[in-house]
């Protein structure tokens, strides 16, 4: 096992892709699971912090350490098995989500959570519940994983399948490889009906694999995961289309949320039922314009929208979408339709772009990123969407937003020119999170917490229901080894 102690050769391990920055003793690279059985023993003895690394693309500061080790995972990259007659997977934490991607398309599968960011470590979608376009049809990861192996704090060893260990009502017993039972008081909160990555998932009669996804590197390191997987798609309808109204994109996307989810309630095959509803403001299209051209001058928003169809139906499709694209007056000359798997990738390439030329412009002023994570209920989404823009232009700020509105989840990213907007921005963001939870929804819909958002977790739930989310994680991390300083701190 490597394990690397210079400070010139651990700087990558320091920072994610929002600037966060922190700092550490070493990076250990361990080869298999006994080697992190071994390391974490070894620190849960000595009390010493551990982060679990990924490969750097979150926005939270979550595999940022602030202090003693970090155990890179980018050595356990296998892909064990790829079943395509039973529609799963096994891997490890450290495979590339964009080579497994890659990888199944040739064998005729597809992993439905499609994560936007397709350089992160399939690992790290499980920690933080990853979400993406398509998680407007399919939902987000935690509905793909079957089977997690995880060493907990202490070293010992904690195999889960799906189905086979659940609450009984708020307690949960976990049985270790070592024999060893574990009895945990589950905390009794409501989460909001939306989209939402904030906190641990806690239910009544939970399944016991749902407490480790999504829980931020907090309470074990997973080592091995089971994933479902479902048939390729035979074709796609893959457009975006621009509008001359702001309120007609939005309107465009709300008429077109309700078809999809009345086609999913009947399954009726005959109906729209998109795949991924994007939205792009008309300040991200003016951020894109430089290196996408062909985006109309007048263009006051863009929607992107996907659709499975057969060489049979795509007609069918095609002209569907046509009318709902003249009804709310898209501009049918310029809309971009992908025709062949290039014109796909070049869409997906414009979609992607806008985070990656955000994450640009605050790296080249040296700030840490600041776009907000939140989703509401759908009936309440044009409330926070003229909420966030009102009080971000009443105070003079440049911003975009974009995001899964079909989620009813935006990510509205401030521009600040230099520190003291920055902090400005911070108490805006604070608003916008309030107004979230005040309509019903979440802080963080796909991100997680990390360490960048531990106060509007406690906004979210109130310090009653954090400090239960902390007497949970001492059950299986009485030392507070792991992830210190995620989801929630503990100074």
């Amino acid at each position: 096992m490597i394990i690397k102690t210079n400070q010139d050769e651990i700087q990558n391990y320091l920072s994610d892709a929002s600037n966060f920055k922190g700092y550490c003793d070493a990076v250990y690279f361990p080869g298999n699971e006994e080697d992190i059985s071994e390391i974490l023993k070894e620190a849960d003895k000595k009390k010493i912090p551990v982060t679990i690394a990924g490969n750097g693309t979150g926005l939270t500061g979550a595999r940022v350490p602030q202090g003693g080790i970090v155990i890179a995972t980018e050595k356990l990259n296998k892909i064990i098995e790829i079943n395509p007659a039973e529609f799963y997977a096994v891997v490890e934490p450290g495979v590339l989500l964009s080579e497994f991607q890659e990888i199944i398309k040739a064998k005729k599968l597809l992993y439905p959570p499609d994560p936007t960011e397709k350089n992160c470590f399939i690992g790290a979608t499980v920690a933080t519940n990853a979400s993406g376009e398509k998680t407007f049809k399919y939902g987000p990861t935690r509905d793909y994983v079957l089977e997690l192996d995880i060493v907990l704090p202490d070293g010992d060893l904690l195999k889960l399948k799906r189905g086979e260990v659940k609450a009984d009502g708020f307690k949960l017993t976990l049985k270790t490889e070592s024999g060893k039972n574990l009895n945990l008081e589950i905390p009794n909160y409501k989460m909001p009906e939306t989209k939402n990555a904030a906190g641990y998932f806690c239910k009544k009669d939970m399944d016991a694999i749902d407490l480790f996804i999504g829980s931020e590197g907090t309470l074990g390191v997973i080592t091995k995961i089971k994933l479902k997987l479902a048939p390729l798609p035979e074709k796609l309808i893959s457009c975006v289309v621009f509008f001359d109204k702001e309120t007609n994109a939005l309107d465009f996307i709300s008429n077109a949320r309700e078809i999809s989810l009345n086609t999913r309630l009947r399954s009726d095959p005959r109906c729209i039922e998109a795949l991924a509803l994007e939205f792009f403001d008309a300040y991200a299209l003016k951020f894109l314009r430089s290196s996408y051209p062909q985006v109309p001058e007048e263009a006051k928003a863009g929607v992107w929208f996907e659709q499975e169809v057969t060489h049979e139906n795509e007609d069918s499709f095609f002209e569907s979408w046509m009318e709902l694209i003249n009804k709310f007056n898209g501009d049918e000359d310029s809309a971009w339709f992908a025709v062949t798997e290039d014109d796909k990738k070049k869409i997906l390439e414009f979609r992607h772009s806008i985070s990656a030329k955000i994450n640009e412009f605050i790296s080249g002023k040296n700030l840490r990123k600041l776009g907000t994570d939140v989703a509401v209920p759908d009936d309440k989404f044009h409330d926070l969407y003229f909420y966030s823009k009102k009080i971000v232009e009443e105070q003079g700020f440049d911003y975009v937003i974009y995001g899964h509105v079909g989620n009813s989840h935006i990510h509205l990213n401030f521009l600040p020119k230099d520190e003291h907007e920055f902090k400005k921005g911070q108490n805006l963001y604070k608003e916008i999170c309030k107004k979230a939870v005040e309509l019903g929804g979440t802080v963080s819909a796909e991100h997680g917490i990390g360490k960048a958002k531990t106060d509007y977790l406690l906004l979210m739930y109130g310090q009653e229901t954090v400090n239960k989310m902390r007497e949970l994680k001492k059950a299986l991390d009485s030392n507070l080894i792991l992830g210190r300083e995620n989801i929630f701190s503990f100074k």
